[in-house]
C-alpha cells in the first residue's frame, strides 16, 4: 500500500519549502534539514490518505485513491502508521521545539476538517469562514515547513515568526489557486468541474459572486449545495454566474494580494541573492501554476 501512495508522485512542494526557509535563515550542511523536510511530506501524505476516505475520493494524483484501491480501512489504518512513522521519527531530531511544533500541526491539521465539515452543514455562507478553514487545512502545513525549517537553522524568534508568516501566506495562495483550477475542465488538473460543489464546499469565487450579487436565486442554490442536494446542472450554472460575476477574477486579486505580503518577507530577510531568487521562483510558481 506504500507503494502504491509513492509511486502516486506529487510535487514534493512541501519539503522544499522547509528546504529553501532553512537556506534562507543560514543553513549550510543540510543533512539534518533533508529528514525534517521528509518527515513533514509523510505528514502530508497521512492527511492525503486519510483526506480521500473523509471526502469518498476515488482518485489522487491521476490514480485511484488508496481507500478506492483497498477499501476504507487499509486507508485509515496506512494513513495512521505513516504519520506515527513521521513522528516517531521527528523524535531523532532531539529538538522538543520542533517536536511540540508538529503535533500541534496534526492538531490544527484536524480541526481544520472539523472545521470545513461545521461550515458545510452551515448555512452561512462566509468569507472569513473560508479563509478560517484553509488557514487551518492547507496554510496550516505551509507555515509549519517554512516555520521548522528557520527553527532547524537556529533562526532568532523573529526570523521563525516571520518565516510562518510567510509559509502561512503561500499555503493560502496555493489552496485559493486549487479552489479557482474547479471553475475548468483539465485532464492536468485531475478533477472534474465543480468537484468542490459535489462535495458540498462552496469556494472563495462563488462565496464573491454571491455576496457582491445577492442573487436570490443563485443563493438557494449555494444552500443546496451545502445540504448536497444540488444536481450536476444546477452546478454547472453555479460555475457559469460565478464566472459572469467576477468571482475568477475577485480570487484571482485576493492571491495576488498575499503574494504581495509573502514578498516582504523575501525583501526584509533573505539576504542571498540565489537563496532570494529561488523563493521568489517557487512564489511566483505557486500562484501561476497550471495543475
Amino acid at each position: 500500500v506504500s507503494k502504491h501512495v509513492v509511486e502516486a508522485g506529487g510535487k514534493r512542494m512541501r519539503p522544499i519549502m522547509c528546504l529553501l526557509a532553512a537556506k534562507a535563515c543560514g543553513a549550510t550542511d543540510l543533512e539534518r534539514q533533508r529528514k525534517l523536510a521528509a518527515i513533514i511530506e509523510m505528514l502530508h501524505t497521512a492527511t492525503l490518505v486519510h483526506d480521500d476516505v473523509v471526502d469518498e475520493s476515488e482518485e489522487r494524483r491521476g490514480q485511484a485513491s488508496v481507500n478506492a484501491t483497498y477499501n476504507n480501512k487499509v486507508a485509515v489504518l496506512v494513513g495512521d502508521f505513516i504519520l506515527s512513522t513521521a513522528l516517531l521519527h521527528v523524535s531523532y531530531s532531539h529538538s522538543e521545539e520542533i517536536v511540540r511544533y508538529l503535533a500541534e500541526l496534526g492538531r490544527i491539521l484536524s480541526n481544520g476538517e472539523i472545521l470545513q465539515l461545521n461550515s458545510i452543514s452551515n448555512e452561512e455562507i462566509s468569507e472569513d469562514i473560508y479563509y478560517q478553514v484553509i488557514k487551518q487545512k492547507t496554510a496550516a502545513l505551509f507555515e509549519a515547513c517554512a516555520g521548522i525549517g528557520a527553527m532547524s537553522a537556529n533562526a532568532s524568534e523573529l526570523q521563525i515568526e516571520e518565516a510562518k508568516r510567510f509559509g502561512q501566506n503561500l499555503g493560502i495562495i496555493f489552496q485559493i489557486r486549487d479552489d479557482i483550477f474547479d471553475y475548468y475542465d483539465s485532464k492536468e488538473i485531475g478533477k472534474p468541474t465543480g468537484n468542490d460543489m459535489v462535495e458540498g464546499k462552496l469556494t472563495l469565487p462563488v462565496i464573491y459572486a454571491l455576496k457582491s450579487t445577492g442573487d436570490e436565486e443563485m443563493m438557494k442554490l449555494a444552500r443546496k449545495v451545502k445540504a448536497h442536494t444540488v444536481t450536476a446542472d444546477e452546478i454547472a450554472q453555479l460555475v457559469a454566474f460565478t464566472k459572469e460575476n467576477g468571482g475568477i477574477e475577485y480570487a484571482d486579486k485576493r492571491m495576488w494580494d498575499f503574494h504581495a505580503e509573502a514578498m516582504n518577507f523575501l525583501d526584509t530577510y533573505v539576504e542571498d541573492k540565489d537563496i532570494y531568487n529561488a523563493l521568489k521562483a517557487y512564489l511566483d510558481f505557486v500562484i501561476e501554476r497550471k495543475a
